[in-house]
């Protein structure tokens, strides 16, 4: 970097780097540390009564107070924050002394990271610390830090702007409280789910990114191209059909968390790259899944938070199953006064209008019916429910309804006015299932840049025979964004999608 970039904070600290070199400290050490405790356990383990405890910890510089031999420092490791007490005759006794004016007082700064062995003790003022017997410099820090200032829990000076935040993570989890929690959470929520289907039996598995054909959902996808195969590629939309190839093989179960990519728009819900679980079960349908996953989430919430309840704003969502369950035709009935029950294509187009739904000339009964609910009906749904019995337009890989050939057997649940999970009893019927790809490529020909792809691979595996499935695929950015309390996907992923910075 040409130093005519550099702020005089930088300039100062460079200097600094090269000062301690001189005086044969090496601001970047190779050895191990010898980390003991961390800042919030020894807290918890600290009794008046017990005799002295020795220490070692490490972290970051976050604030310091100077008062002559005796000084202060608020370290901050990787689980909280914790006081060391620092006088100039414990660290340098004889004839160090300088030294330790030079290195502390003048080339420390916030942000640095050190290493500290002492005993903990608690201050006059009642605060737990450690009483600094030997430091080290661990790594020097060359740019400053934004100073967050906390009054009665309020942020002040804050590291507040998300176009900085997003793009410097680094910098928000370190500086903004509570931010390094939400991901906590967001593996505890993983872990969770995980711990819930493998001790039911069931097998985490791995399936490609890359896909030559982009199935099992209606997106658009992301293409590139394989120089060795000289072949057009697609970033992955869903795994769905792979993992049915596995129910095919003989698993019993088998679930993913999957990386999924779809190119399409970025909004507070949706980023191009995001994080879905997708599970599917031989021998079982909609029904046992409705089940299933209220059970599941019910299980995180407990895991996760203590509770079932969350509060979102004003409204306070509740996962304690059962969940509501209210058919398609009935929500857009309760929310539109319009019963859509054997309506034909231009029928629904008509009550497009009517409700003053947008349609146009791309669309087939299917796409029709899910722009109604879509627009009219999805955003009323806080508590968790199921929307169940899907026209079948709408569901290229699900089974007929078993009472209605014109439905599907699928849910969706919805939370807080959101799609969280869907799931089918899955077709296994490979020539139904080949004439629901085809009546895909006709709408595709008509211009549905979504619709799906006909995948023969995947046609020819169910003509082995699948036995009876059922299968769920859930958000799992937006069930963070819900047990975390966050309103925006961006606060979940440790990287969001942006643009290049210029």
């Amino acid at each position: 970097m040409n130093t005519m970039e550099l702020s005089e904070q930088e300039v100062f600290r460079r200097k600094s780097l090269e000062e301690l070199r001189n005086l044969g400290i090496n601001p970047y050490p190779a050895d191990e540390y010898p980390v003991s405790d961390f800042s919030t356990g020894i807290r918890e383990k600290f009794s008046d009564e017990a005799p002295r405890r020795q220490v070692t910890v490490a972290g970051r510089i976050m604030s310091r107070r100077i008062m002559g031999k005796a000084s202060f420092i608020e370290l901050q490791d990787s689980k909280g924050r914790i006081q060391i007490y620092i006088t100039r005759d414990d660290i340098c006794p004889g004839e160090d002394k300088e030294l330790y004016n030079t290195v502390f007082k003048k080339l420390l700064d916030i942000g640095d990271f050190i290493g500290i062995k002492g005993f903990v003790f608690r201050t006059q003022m009642g605060t737990i610390s450690i009483h600094a017997e030997e430091m080290t410099v661990l790594s020097k820090s060359l740019r400053p830090l934004p100073i967050v200032k906390y009054k009665d829990g309020t942020a002040y000076d804050a590291f507040d702007d998300p176009e900085m935040r997003y793009r410097q993570r680094y910098v928000d989890l370190v500086v903004n409280e509570g931010i390094k929690d939400i991901f906590v959470k967001r593996t505890q929520i993983f872990n969770s789910m995980r711990n819930f289907f493998n001790e039911r039996g069931y097998i985490e598995v791995e399936t490609p990114v890359l896909q030559s054909i982009p199935g099992g959902a209606a997106a658009r996808p992301f293409i590139t191209h394989h120089n060795a195969l000289d072949i057009p590629l697609y970033l992955r939309i869903a795994d769905e059909l792979y993992l049915k190839r596995l129910i095919v093989g003989g698993f019993e179960g088998v679930y993913e968390f999957s990386k999924n990519f779809r190119n399409e728009g970025m909004d507070r819900t949706h980023n191009p790259e995001f994080t879905c679980m997708e599970i599917y079960v031989s021998y079982k349908d909609y029904n046992w899944m409705m089940q299933f996953t209220e059970q599941m989430l019910e299980k995180i919430c407990l895991d996760v938070l203590g509770t079932t309840q969350i509060k979102n704003g004003d409204a306070i969502i509740d996962f304690k199953a059962p969940f509501r369950r209210v058919t398609m035709t009935e929500a857009i009935l309760e929310n539109t006064g319009m019963d859509i029950t054997g309506m034909d294509e231009e029928q629904l187009r008509e009550t497009c209008r009517k409700l003053g739904v947008d349609e146009d000339k791309t669309m087939g009964k299917g796409k029709l019916i899910d722009e109604i609910f879509g627009e009219k009906c999805e955003g009323k749904y806080i508590q968790p429910t199921f929307i169940t019995d899907y026209p079948k337009e709408m569901s290229p890989l699900c089974k007929r309804h078993r009472n209605n050939p014109e439905l599907t057997e699928r849910f969706e649940l919805m939370v807080n006015g959101k799609e969280l999970a869907n799931a089918y009893s899955e077709l296994n019927d490979p020539i139904d299932q080949r004439e629901r790809f085809e009546e895909q490529l006709r709408l595709s020909e008509k211009g549905d840049d979504e619709a799906m792809f006909i995948d023969q691979d995947f046609l020819r595996s169910l003509e082995y025979g699948m036995p009876p499935t059922s299968g769920m695929g859930i958000g799992m950015d937006r069930l963070v964004m819900l047990l975390t309390g966050q309103a925006s996907i961006q606060e979940v992923l440790l990287f969001p999608q942006m643009r290049p910075e210029k």
